[in-house]
């Protein structure tokens, strides 16, 4: 304020003088680093919220689409598919032949019994490509091959590719005829029980077995402990007598065929050529050969029983799967 010029309160302003102007309005407030971080928050959770969802819908479809693909599997054909003409019926034999193997005695069965009903099937074909394995699971096969024969009346053949040992050989002698490869091994007439010995290592390195049975033998061929000269006889004893039913098998499915020496039942094996000169099997041949030239039915139809979908996804994952697809079924249940 000027002191020179009086001072005047705005009442005493002249009534035709201009209202002073009004103040300037605040400019607007913007949003605080806080709010600003909890809103940047709460997007990323609404996100991750909706990314869970999504996620948590493909799974349930996920398992959805296996229990589907399962019960198709247990639904679908375990075998080949069949012929509307005459054909030869194969069966493969491959692999050890061991129970829940592929060449277990049930799945060659199954596939030998399909073979042997189809009245379209000329003749039965084993396709062999196997070491060997059990004489229990070989011999169950050899029987009802043999079983079949007589009741249907149809030739069985036997068709050998890398090797036909031991326990395949057991079921190849119950064919009518054993083609092979100049180059297939066949032979290994034989039993055994193998396993290791270690209590001079026991011994050597201060370590003391503590085996506790109830019952004088049960122990028997146990590995840690010091071969028992009984209990080793005994064992062999009864390989001697399950390779004596061996040769019996042998002798009966090839009869005057066979040309039997010392090594004959020794456990040795042959090629192919020398295995046809021994009298072990009778030609040099392929399945195909056998098809057209023996069977006179080219057409060849695979009856081996096949693992279906499920089968393997049992065995790889256990039970776990199929729980799983229960558990996801039921929560499908309230999705929307």
């Amino acid at each position: 304020m000027n002191p020179q010029e009086p001072y005047l309160p705005s009442s005493a302003l002249p009534p035709d003088s201009p209202a002073p102007a009004p103040a300037a309005p605040a400019p607007p407030r913007g949003p605080s680093s806080f709010e600003r971080g909890m809103a940047r928050l709460s997007d990323a959770l609404l996100r991750e919220r909706r990314a869970e969802r999504r996620w948590r819908v493909f799974f349930r479809l996920a398992w959805l689409i296996l229990f589907a693909l399962i019960v198709w599997a247990l639904l679908a054909t375990r075998g080949h598919g069949t012929s509307t003409g005459p054909h030869t019926a194969m069966v493969e034999v491959r692999g050890e032949i061991a129970p829940d193997s592929e060449a277990s005695a049930e799945n060659l069965v199954a596939g030998i019994k399909g073979a042997f009903e189809n009245s379209e099937s000329k003749a039965v074909v084993l396709r062999i490509n196997s070491p060997g394995g059990s004489p229990v699971q070989a011999g169950i096969v050899n029987d009802e091959i043999r079983r079949l024969k007589a009741k249907h009346k149809k030739p069985v053949y036997a068709v050998v590719e890398d090797m036909c040992a031991s326990g395949a050989y057991y079921i190849a002698v119950a064919a009518d005829e054993i083609y092979v490869d100049k180059a297939s091994l066949v032979g290994s007439i034989g039993v055994l029980i193998d396993g290791f010995g270690f209590p001079a290592a026991m011994q050597k390195l201060g370590i003391e077995r503590r085996l506790l049975t109830a019952g004088e033998n049960k122990g028997m061929l146990d590995p840690f402990s010091p071969q028992n000269e009984k209990q080793t006889a005994y064992a062999q004893a009864m390989i001697d007598q399950i390779h004596q039913q061996f040769i019996k098998v042998v002798k009966e499915g090839r009869g005057k065929r066979l040309h039997e020496d010392a090594t004959t039942f020794s456990g040795l094996f042959w090629n192919g050529e020398q295995a046809v000169r021994q009298g072990l099997v009778d030609k040099l041949g392929n399945l195909d050969y056998v098809a057209r030239e023996v069977v006179k039915a080219e057409e060849v139809i695979d009856y081996t029983p096949q693992q279906n979908l499920a089968e393997r996804l049992a065995r790889r994952f256990g039970t776990s799967v199929g729980e799983g697809a229960m558990r996801a079924l039921r929560a499908l249940a309230p999705l929307r």
